[in-house]
């Protein structure tokens, strides 16, 4: 299985999810992994306000000219 189907299953396995205690030790078992990447990662360089802004204009324009996907194209490609 990749590991695009392997994400796709765990979502719908935590949506399932109905214990808020399970829920919460996933929130702080992602919290600490990301920190731990972010930490590991010496090349992670974060975007100034200007370049944010920047990729929000891109993206802004791009939907409004229709290049962008919706979620069923996503999932055929994924599914």
């Amino acid at each position: 299985m990749d590991i695009q189907s392997r994400k796709i299953e765990f979502v719908q396995a935590f949506l399932k999810l109905q214990s808020e205690e399970v829920i919460s030790q996933f929130e702080s078992l992602l919290k600490k992994k990301s920190t731990t990447n972010l930490e590991q990662d010496s090349d992670f360089k974060p975007m100034s306000i200007k370049e944010f802004n920047d990729r929000i204009d891109k993206s802004e324009s791009d939907f409004k000219n229709g290049r962008y996907k919706n979620t069923s194209e996503l999932l055929k490609k994924y599914i």
